[in-house]
This record gives structure tokens, sequence and C-alpha cells, in this order.
């Protein structure tokens, strides 16, 4: 790997930065923003404060596939940027519920964005031999952003009754540098191909991987194309690809009930449940994102050995184990760091799997005809389930302890996730394939049969 390369990648996996900030940054936030906003009262309302985000989140993936072919990956990266700098501001400012919720859902549409072509121009530059880690990049950017959001928060908890306003001010200063950052990198070799850009696709498919012979990659990437298919959306749902479209989908929903965003979002609210104060439920956020980076490192060396789907079936068993003693703990009432130990273990077992590797196969499984749309499809997916979860996790909980009356909604909840991720063992195993030391246009031969 060149310096330019591992440079393009940087750049690129900010936008996993952003992602993992405004993800995490309402975590530390929302005991004071909540009362700012005063919505003790009315918990399907400070669901929809936290999710709000997600919706756009929802939206910027669905939209983002056609305007990334359109104009470009590293183009509409730019525009996602300024979504997100835009709405760290205006979040920060908020007078009421009303502009909260659309500055948050206006930063979403940049994230959900980001999520789908910051590792999508990634894979697409990337030789295949280091493909996943470079791609894996992203989730490190991800999990770098929640830690930040997690430390931003903790720092900014004694500063005053505005600390809420600049713990979502903070993000501006990441989503300016992304902005920036992307008038220094050329635009994806695939793009350049598709759009008859041959001579600038040659030039940076020269300057990423000199070992290379470009004219031998752009005629694999040329020979992939069929113009009817890139250019009808009706494609996506005939054979060979609808079948790829699926298992996309429900990559997306099973991604999402592990329980992973629930925990990033409302980790501090689990602990102040379970006897914490909240400036050491804070503090014990630090902790998860901590471990959610030392397993993302973990993951990132060993992917490209190890493999996509072998890491995908070891984490969706210790996920299932460790998701299964933290409902069990919490069904019998032990409080405590029994607790948080097993939501650290759980963490650290989803980010050295489906944390690593889920942005890796959304950018890598789909064929070039189809890849951005499809790319959009499955994370839009994801952003959906991710909504539903968060916005009726305090329902949920609600819901459970107000029938039984004991408190112990929050570990029903959990052991749903861990039927969920067992589930997603068998289904992983059966229709997943490998896609670790092939180009993209390999690829296409194992996905397609």
């Amino acid at each position: 790997m060149n310096k330019k390369l591992i440079f393009y990648a940087f750049v690129a996996a900010l936008g996993g930065l952003l992602f993992g900030f405004d993800t995490a940054v309402v975590n530390g936030a929302l005991e004071f923003f909540r009362d700012y906003l005063q919505l003790e009262a009315d918990s399907f309302m400070e669901g929809w404060a936290v999710s709000s985000a997600l919706l756009g989140c929802a939206v910027g993936a669905i939209t983002i596939g056609k305007f990334g072919d359109k104009y470009g990956r590293r183009f509409m990266l730019r525009i996602m940027a300024l979504f997100i700098f835009i709405s760290a501001i205006g979040t920060g400012l908020a007078i009421g519920i009303n502009s909260f919720v659309a500055m948050r859902i206006i930063g979403g549409l940049g994230v959900g964005g980001a999520s789908v072509l910051s590792p999508m121009y990634i894979s697409e530059i990337a030789p295949a031999k280091v493909r996943g880690r470079l791609t894996v990049t992203f989730q490190l950017a991800i999990v770098i952003g929640i830690l930040v959001a997690f430390f931003s928060d903790y720092l900014l908890i004694n500063i005053g009754e505005n600390n809420w306003r600049w713990m979502f001010i903070m993000e501006g200063i990441p989503a300016l540098i992304f902005f920036l950052s992307l008038f220094a990198v050329g635009r994806s070799p695939r793009w350049l191909v598709k759009n008859k850009e041959i001579e600038e696709a040659r030039g940076v498919i020269a300057k990423l991987n000199m070992n290379a012979n470009p004219d031998k990659i752009i005629n694999a990437i040329s020979n992939s194309l069929n113009e009817d298919v890139i250019k009808h959306l009706k494609y996506l749902f005939r054979k060979p690809y609808m079948r790829l479209v699926i298992i996309g989908i429900i990559i997306g929903m099973f991604n999402q009930f592990t329980g992973i965003n629930v925990v990033m979002y409302y980790s501090a609210k689990i602990f102040q449940a379970a006897g914490f104060s909240s400036e050491s439920a804070i503090l014990q956020t630090v902790i998860i994102g901590s471990t959610n980076l030392v397993f993302t490192i973990i993951a990132m060396n060993v992917i490209d050995k190890l493999g996509r789907k072998n890491m995908l079936l070891i984490g969706s068993l210790l996920m299932t184990t460790f998701l299964g003693f933290f409902s069990y703990f919490y069904i019998s009432g032990t409080q405590g760091f029994i607790l948080l130990i097993m939501l650290v273990l759980f963490v650290g077992s989803f980010s050295f799997s489906q944390g690593a590797v889920i942005w890796v196969i959304l950018s890598e499984m789909f064929p070039n005809n189809i890849r951005a749309r499809a790319s959009s499809i499955g994370s839009f997916s994801l952003w959906v389930f991710c909504f539903l979860t968060t916005l009726f996790f305090p329902v949920a909980v609600g819901f459970f302890d107000g029938e039984s009356g004991n408190g112990k909604g929050v570990g029903y909840i959990f052991a749903f996730y861990a039927v969920m991720t067992l589930i997603s063992f068998f289904f992983f195993n059966k229709y997943l394939v490998e896609t670790k030391g092939k180009s993209l246009e390999e690829l296409e031969k194992d996905t397609l049969k």
C-alpha cells in the first residue's frame, strides 16, 4: 500500500468518524437536552428526539446511490460533509423540539449518504489483497468517532446548563475537516470508467496501485458493465440481481437486531437504571467506546486472512452468548459491574465481527452495474431498523416495566436481540459468499451464481 492509497482511504474514512460521532454524541447529551426540551414525561417524544437523525440516515442512504452514480462518490461526499456541519451547528443552537429534530434529520441525511459512499469509494480504489483492511478503516473511523463523542461528552458535562449544546456543536470541527480534505483526493476509477473518463481513471489507478496494469483493470471494469442495467432500476428486482438485493436487506436488519445501537444511544440510561450515577454512567460509555476501538483494530488486521464470513459466524455465536447473559443478569435483578462486563464483551464481539465486516460486505457483494443503488438499499435497511429499534426502545422498556412493575424491560429486550443474533448465524452460514482476496469483478462470478 503506497502513501497516496492510504491517504485516499483515510480521507474517505472521515465520513465514518462523523457517522460515529453523530451516533454517540446524543448518548451523553440525552439527560440534559431531555430536560431543556421537557421530554421527561413522554417516552415516545424522547425516542423521537434521539432517533430523528436515523430517519434522515435512512432517507440519505436510499437516495444517495442515484446521486453517487450521476455526480460521483467524491462530489456527493462533499455535500454530505456540508449537511453534517450545518446539522452540528444548528442542533447546538436549537430553541425547541421542532428545530432540534429538523437539524438532526439534516445531519442524518449526511451520515446516511456517507455510510454508503465512503466504504464504496474505498472498495473501488483498493487492490483486492488489501481491500478488506482498507474498507475496515471506515469502521475504525466510526468507533474512533464514537469514542471521541463519548469522551467529549464526558469533558463537557460540568460546563453548565448549555453543556448539551456544545456537545453537538463539537461535531462541526471534524465535518469541516472532512469537507476540505475531499478536495485533495481523486475520483473513483470505477465511476470514471463507467462515465467514459478513461484517461483520468488510468491515472488514478497508476497512482494508487503502482504494481497493477491499469489497462487490464480498466478492461475488466468495462467488460463488467451493462449500460441498460445501470440506467434502469427495474433490473435490481430481477434475476440475477434480486437475490443479492434481498440478502443485503436482511444483512442490514440482522445488524440492528444485535441491539448495538441501542447500546450506543442508551447505554448511559441503561447504566443509570442499573444503579450508576449520571457521571459514572457516562464514564462507562467511554469504556464501551474504547472496547469498540480495540476490537476493531484487531479485526482490521485479520479480515483479509480470516475472511468476512468466518468473522461473522464467530461473532454471531459470541454476541448471542453475552447478550443472553446480560439479559439473564438484568432480569434476575443483578446490578453493578457484571452488567458492564457483559456489555463490554458484547461490544467487543460485535466490533470484531459485524461492526468490522458489515460495511465491507455491503460495498463488495454487489456487481459494478448495481453497486451504488444496491448498497444504498442494504444501508437503507440498516438505518430503517436502527431508527425503529432506537425510536421504540424507551417505549418498549416502559411497556415491559409497566406490565411487570419490576423494571426488567431492558432484560426482555436484550433477550430478543440474543435470539435474533443466533438466527443470523444460520443465515450468514447459508447465504453469504466469502469475498476475501478477489477483485470486485471476479466476485461477480461467485455472487451471481
